[in-house]
């Protein structure tokens, strides 16, 4: 069983920036296909960014390119997003997912997953 937890989430202001952190006790990320995905209230739940196991090959929303990273610590065995100029739509509980399989451009589908942390809250406000 894999258990993900999300970390890093909190208040910012608009522009600023947050970083969320993906863990995993017990098993190594480097052998899962990574994504985060976020929820607001009263939508469903967003593909954000996605990132592969076999060539780290990345997808992002149209609404987070430029602004948003996602990447690997190997040595922390932890997947990253960086978020950059933060705008009020990103409010939202952030979730990391992980899957075996490589998905590519349909990385940003939360029904192919299998495994899900617990999510993390990130608010956008003056």
């Amino acid at each position: 069983q894999v258990q993900l937890v999300e970390s890093g989430g909190g208040l910012v202001q608009p522009g600023g920036s947050l970083r969320l952190s993906c863990a995993a006790s017990g098993v190594t990320l480097d052998d899962y296909a990574i994504a985060w995905f976020r929820q607001a209230p009263g939508k469903e739940r967003e593909g954000v960014s996605y990132i592969g196991n076999t060539d780290d090959t990345t997808h992002y929303a149209v609404s987070v390119e430029g602004r948003f990273t996602i990447y690997r610590d190997r040595v922390k065995n932890k997947v990253y997003l960086q978020m950059n100029n933060l705008k009020f739509e990103d409010t939202a509980v952030y979730y990391c997912a992980a899957r075996t399989i490589p998905l590519g451009a349909l990385g940003l589908i939360a029904g192919l997953y299998d495994y899900w942390g617990q999510g993390t809250q990130v608010t956008v406000s003056s």
